[in-house]
């Protein structure tokens, strides 16, 4: 099975297959779907546009069109409020081309089994390898392997919000 933290569960996967030829028609792409439960059950679809720069007007252009499909397909059973959002400047990073596309900026990465005793680890995304993500961290470049991600999104730091991309390292990797 391909990498993909876009849905994680059952539900979640099944929304994604739904939506994500939809959202391609019009234009957009799936970045995550979430099922979240707590007082009041939310479906959340974050989308950004093929290309960049989505707006409100599209959230709730989205918002509209798949509320009606997921009706039809009632794959969440119990009463649930949609929210369709961009992946905003923390993005998660969810599909394997996203450590690719954002490499050269400050990314949190958890994994699911401690590696030298650390689950948690934060660097400039140095691109991807095989079936690695490859992670510069003080000054050495590290592999972590796309099976063991839990999580991994970018971190806002001044670099992403002015738009500086941290260079490609020339660094040793190191297998972690």
């Amino acid at each position: 099975m391909p990498f993909d933290l876009v849905a994680k569960s059952p539900v979640e996967r099944r929304v994604a297959q739904i939506v994500e030829p939809v959202l391609v028609k019009l234009g957009f792409e799936l970045v995550r779907v979430r099922l979240f439960a707590n007082t009041s059950t939310t479906l959340q679809i974050m989308v950004d546009k093929l290309g960049g720069g989505i707006h409100i007007n599209d959230c709730a252009e989205i918002s509209n069109t798949l509320r009606l499909i997921l009706e039809v397909e009632k794959v969440v059973l119990e009463n649930y409020v949609t929210e369709v959002s961009s992946p905003g400047l923390d993005r998660p990073l969810t599909r394997r081309k996203d450590f690719s596309d954002f490499e050269g900026w400050e990314a949190k990465i958890e994994i699911f089994q401690p590696v030298d005793g650390r689950r948690r680890f934060r660097g400039v995304l140095a691109g991807i390898e095989n079936d690695e993500v490859l992670l510069t961290v003080s000054e050495e470049t590290i592999g972590l392997k796309l099976d063991w991600l839990s999580d991994a999104k970018l971190v806002i730091t001044e670099d992403l919000l002015t738009g500086r991309r941290k260079g490609k390292t020339d660094g040793e990797t190191r297998k972690v």
